[in-house]
């Protein structure tokens, strides 16, 4: 499927879209500005509940929706899915936080309709989009940078690193930002100029393309852990804790470390009916772990603090931990 037939026509006269994000926020509005401007119908939910919105998907033969990855999360984990009619679906999307390959999978094999991912950022530094349905083999990725958008990779140096090389993700496209109101400093830290003078914005996203020029993210680059002189990435040990039976979700932070300057510390929310000790939890993972990776320090929660569009707030954990990481 091609990006052009893909803006032309996903959202016909007849689409019927749910909308279960806040109307403020961009995630909301790509889905719901071209809706009702080619004529179709939005079903609105006032907040977003994984029964209701099976329930008014089946109800109004829902055939569009937006979702950010911690709703399909929960949505998929329920144990009803599979019986609600969602025939009528032909298109699912998802942006504004990392997808797990693994629900992306889930999402193709039992929910009926395509499934695109997109990766962007509002100040419009370039985006990627990934047709799932037909890439299935790149699940683990955000796919390829859209018609018209230039996305690039760069070191420390400001030098574009090569590829298959990680660098932080800069971007460049038609929809740019002027810069940020009355911050002239913070919109000069977001830009990085090419050898020939074009301007790129910065997102502060680490990542690397393949071969094939699919672009894995590893992680926020104010994220990167240093310890002891080596690069963490949180995401490396996330995807490790959470292969536990009992851990339903994990974020990783660097925390202040007198020994090695920073430090991983782990969240973790469990399943529900699941319970084990924190000490017992981390030693599983540290054994699994290279020596440079493993946790300090590993907290259960009851849940991962969230941004209204899902976005795991790794900065509140940071400055609320009390602990010390010594190790």
């Amino acid at each position: 499927m091609r990006w052009g037939q893909i803006r032309r026509g996903v959202y016909p006269a007849d689409a019927v879209t749910m909308i279960s994000t806040p109307l403020y926020s961009n995630t909301t509005l790509v889905s719901y500005l071209p809706t009702i401007s080619n004529g179709g119908t939005v079903v609105m939910m006032p907040k977003f509940d994984a029964e209701q919105f099976l329930k008014l998907s089946e109800k109004h033969r829902v055939t569009h929706a937006m979702l950010v990855p911690v709703q399909y999360r929960r949505i998929m984990e329920r144990a009803d899915f599979d019986s609600y009619d969602l025939s009528s679906f032909k298109m699912k999307f998802s942006t504004s936080a990392p997808f797990s390959p693994e629900i992306k999978a889930d999402v193709l094999k039992r929910w009926p309709g395509g499934l695109i991912e997109y990766y962007g950022m509002t100040e419009g530094g370039g985006s990627c989009g990934l047709v799932a349905h037909e890439y299935p083999d790149k699940l683990h990725t955000v796919g390829k940078p859209l018609p018209g958008h230039d996305i690039r990779l760069i070191g420390e140096d400001g030098v574009e690193v090569p590829q298959g090389e990680i660098g932080e993700v800069v971007g460049r496209s038609g929809a740019m930002m002027v810069g940020y109101h009355n911050q002239p400093g913070k919109t000069s830290e977001a830009e990085w100029y090419s050898p020939q003078g074009l301007r790129y914005i910065r997102t502060g996203d680490v990542g690397r393309f393949d071969e094939d020029g699919f672009l894995t993210l590893m992680d926020r680059k104010k994220d990167m852990i240093i310890s002891g002189g080596f690069n963490i990435y949180p995401s490396d040990l996330e995807a490790e804790i959470v292969t536990h039976p009992t851990v339903l979700e994990a974020a990783v932070v660097g925390v202040a470390s007198d020994r090695w300057g920073e430090t991983p510390v782990a969240f973790v929310a469990l399943k529900p009916g699941q319970s084990i000790e924190a000490e017992t939890l981390r030693e599983a993972v540290n054994v699994k772990l290279g020596k440079t990776q493993r946790l300090a320090d590993l907290i259960l929660v009851d849940h991962l603090p969230r941004s209204h569009i899902g976005k795991v707030l790794k900065r509140d954990l940071r400055d609320g931990y009390k602990g010390k990481a010594t190790a």
